[in-house]
């Protein structure tokens, strides 16, 4: 199906964030996956290496992005490329909410520091 509503959208939770899946396999996109996630204001998420290119795009507030050896702020209007392979961690440093919109391809991994593997529903 071509449009995704909002009630139809898909809601996860992990790590202290929310995904909400709008485009993955389930709901029938076959190459691209597409997700708003919801970061809690003062919360920080893990350090993973991805399995493939991620684009995010900060639609409110402000995150953390941390790419390799490198850490931004980004703010609503700024975006960022994290290339497959790379080493990624997210936090919201700030007092407020913050909402990313971010897209990457079908099938998707991240490993943990720990080598745990992760393959998140919302980027199947």
């Amino acid at each position: 199906m071509p449009f995704t509503t909002a009630d139809e959208a898909v809601v996860h939770e992990m790590h202290g964030a929310r995904f909400t899946s709008y485009a993955a396999s389930p709901l029938g996109s076959t190459e691209l996956c597409a997700w708003r996630t919801d970061v809690r204001a003062g919360s920080s998420g893990p350090v993973h290496r991805i399995s493939r290119e991620e684009v995010f795009l900060v639609l409110s507030g402000a995150v953390e992005l941390s790419l390799d050896d490198e850490t931004r702020l980004l703010h609503a209007g700024d975006a960022a490329i994290a290339p497959a392979g790379s080493s990624v961690a997210v936090a919201n440093p700030t007092e407020e909410p913050a909402a990313m919109w971010v897209t990457t391809s079908i099938g998707l991994h991240a490993t943990l520091a720990d080598g745990s593997r992760i393959a998140p529903p919302w980027a199947s």
